[in-house]
């Protein structure tokens, strides 16, 4: 029975710079990891070769990595074309699910930190994969798995998006509070809440607060706006004296849910850090 493949820890990189650095996805296994360095490093292994019916092969790592802006979660590969021992860098695409001691913890899009980190430990990651090369002659599909070991601790939430109610009900109208609490001094206490429903149910979100605006269209006539979606600018934010936002939501026949998203930034020297924050999820019943 073939051993188990070893994680092996790597700077944080685009997913071509990531192949140059993963010989052991093809070659002899690495040094053994350690544990200072994957607390602040990508981890990658081997999961799986896609193949195609023509001899078309694609070899393709799982990478993840978990810190303030998300569980992160790529999956870099090698295109092969038969005849040829040219190996080629592919585009990859597709959806990812992480579980941990068998429940399902985080999913999002490949590559992408969609999910928030839920901390240290070993995640079986499992993932949709379309792999292309450059040039054509090798576009597969398959299912792909790895395990990868992450030692980096959750970072302490800066951010948190609360609201006062939990259901909404079809043909009415319905006031919901949003609350933008600032838990860390960190940051210039600035952030962006959106919301948005389902465009197709014909929802409709207002509000009367100046901070908060209907987004614009990009390809429609001038000053189309999405009426079911709002972007709230706030400042002023700090901890112990949150933000509220009051927003009107009114439903034909038709069912929506309203979902939330926090962005924030936290400078550092010239750099930016930060990221989105899932907030709560509004449902119809």
């Amino acid at each position: 029975m073939p051993s188990r493949p070893r994680s092996v820890p790597i700077l944080a990189c685009a997913a071509l710079v990531c192949l140059a650095l993963v010989p052991p996805a093809w070659g002899r296994p690495g040094p053994a990891p350690d544990p200072a360095a994957e607390a602040a490093s990508t981890l990658c292994a081997p999961a799986g070769t896609l193949r195609g019916a023509g001899g078309q092969r694609a070899s393709v790592l799982l990478c993840a990595g978990g810190g303030p802006r998300g569980l992160s979660v790529s999956a870099p590969a090698t295109c092969r074309v038969p005849g040829t021992a040219v190996r080629y860098a592919c585009l990859t695409s597709g959806t990812w699910t992480a579980r941990r001691a068998g429940r399902t913890v985080a999913s999002g899009a490949l590559p992408g930190a969609d999910a928030a980190y839920p901390g240290p430990g070993t995640y079986t990651i499992t993932a949709e994969v379309r792999a292309r090369s450059a040039p054509e002659g090798v576009d597969l599909r398959g299912t792909v798995r790895a395990s990868l070991t992450l030692h980096t601790p959750r970072p302490a939430p800066t951010h948190r998006v609360e609201v006062d109610r939990t259901a909404l009900r079809p043909g009415t109208g319905t006031t919901l509070t949003y609350t933008v609490h600032q838990d860390s001094a960190a940051g210039d206490g600035s952030a962006r809440l959106g919301l948005i429903g389902e465009e197709r149910t014909g929802v409709r979100l207002a509000t009367d607060d100046a901070r908060c605006v209907s987004p614009v269209t990009g390809g429609g006539p001038a000053g189309t706006r999405l009426r079911h979606a709002l972007d709230c600018a706030l400042t002023g934010l700090r901890p112990g004296r949150p933000a509220t936002v009051r927003v009107r939501v009114t439903l034909g026949p038709a069912c929506s849910t309203v979902v939330s998203r926090l962005g924030y930034w936290l400078p550092r020297g010239q750099e930016v850090t930060g990221g989105m924050l899932p907030g709560p999820t509004v449902r119809c019943g």
